[in-house]
């Protein structure tokens, strides 16, 4: 009696769990490090996982590295063997709180702030995101647009070929995040 009594306290936290997260399988991170008057550096994935608990605000995105698709594919394979060793550092993790966030109506698209920390390239950074939430339905779009800089996360930029790269890195990332 006591198992079936803990199984069903279980499968009501579960089932209201479920209810409180959405996720996106397949959101959109791009980023730029070009710098005028040289080829242009940028890449995109289709690959970003998301996942916010639409009651108290906190989430968490993953990507995995290797899935960051250039218009070269010579500079990709530099960007994943020799800058962010992805072999090594196969993923890159977000995770979060939104400001405020039991505050906020996102009928509208509103203004946030997303306080957390990111792990890339094996080093952890505190940073505070700017983004815009709007809510469809049992549905959110997430976008966010910031700067990260490499030697933050320990990357290391070759002096050969360092002024070709941008010392600021444009993030752009957009999340359609389905609920449950």
């Amino acid at each position: 009696m006591k198992k079936l009594f803990y199984s069903l306290i279980l499968l009501i936290n579960l089932h209201s769990w479920s209810q409180e997260k959405s996720i996106a399988k397949n959101g959109v991170i791009t980023f730029e490090a070009s710098v005028a008057t040289f080829e242009e550096i940028k890449a995109t994935s289709s690959s970003a996982v998301c996942v916010l608990n639409s009651k108290t605000g906190d989430m968490a995105s993953v990507i995995n590295i290797k899935t960051f698709k250039f218009k070269n594919s010579l500079m990709q394979e530099h960007f994943n063997e020799n800058y962010m060793e992805s072999d090594k550092f196969p993923k890159a993790i977000f995770k979060g709180k939104i400001e405020n966030y039991n505050t906020y109506n996102f009928d509208n698209q509103t203004k946030v702030q997303i306080n957390g920390t990111f792990e890339i390239h094996g080093k952890s950074k505190n940073m505070t995101v700017p983004a815009l939430l709007k809510k469809e339905g049992n549905n959110y779009i997430l976008i966010a647009n910031f700067i990260l800089k490499p030697e933050e996360f320990n990357i290391e930029i070759p002096s050969v070929v360092g002024y070709k790269i941008a010392k600021s890195i444009e993030v752009s990332t957009t999340f359609k995040l389905l609920g449950q």
